[in-house]
């Protein structure tokens, strides 16, 4: 059996890693890991209260939790306890929670293994903060995704509009910079691109126009 392949899509909120790394999975035929849903699964189901909890208490709460993938590239589906993960867990309330729960080394362990332990045997895209630095250092095909944070905010806020919810630019704004600067410089695994990673400022560039440098890319390191 080939070893698999791992491709990953690291960047901070609201750079649109979701929808890039879904269409190169559909384009490479591979599973998509949304490793920021897993995150935010944890938080949903841990709540506000799993932030009280000692470290014992909250190994032995995350030791309830199984994730698991069904599908491929867009199709693919991140499973929580055997149930599909949700808009649910959507929110800016839960993502800054699991930002915050991100903080806490036992957390981030136990999603290292579970994340790790799904690309063993699956070739996937995987997007999320710190996938090609600390969970698969070892990938072959490793991007950083940036842009100014103005831009993602008016990207977020057209991605709540389609889903039919309201949300403030401004509110949206402050929130992407309060959430930077907590991923930015945290102790535990901080966003900041691989030393090998290919980063691309996505500011200026349409969700095409990235794509094609990402698939591109690819495609040279595996005919190089």
């Amino acid at each position: 059996m080939a070893e698999p392949i791992i491709v990953t899509l690291d960047g901070p909120a609201g750079v649109g890693k979701t929808t890039l790394a879904k269409r190169v999975a559909q384009e490479l035929g591979v599973a998509y890991l949304d490793t920021g849903g897993m995150f935010r699964a944890t938080a949903h189901a841990l709540g506000q209260d799993g932030l009280q909890l000692s470290n014992e208490e909250l190994a032995n709460e995350l030791e309830k939790l199984r994730f698991s993938l069904q599908g491929s590239g867009a199709d693919t589906v991140l499973l929580c306890n055997n149930r599909p993960v949700g808009d649910e867990v959507r929110t800016e309330a839960v993502s800054m929670l699991a930002s915050t729960m991100a903080t806490k080394p036992i957390v981030r362990e136990f999603q290292k293994q579970a994340q790790q332990a799904l690309g063993a045997d699956t070739s996937l895209v995987a997007e999320g903060r710190d996938m090609g630095t600390v969970i698969f250092p070892q990938a072959p095909h490793k991007f950083f995704l940036d842009a100014r944070p103005e831009e993602r905010a008016q990207r977020r806020l057209r991605q709540y509009q389609a889903m039919g919810k309201d949300a403030d630019l401004a509110e949206l704004t402050q929130s992407i910079r309060a959430r930077d600067e907590q991923d930015r410089n945290r102790t535990v695994a901080p966003l900041k691109p691989a030393d090998d990673a290919h980063i691309i400022d996505t500011s200026e560039l349409d969700k095409e126009q990235v794509f094609q440098e990402i698939i591109g890319s690819i495609q040279g390191n595996v005919n190089g």
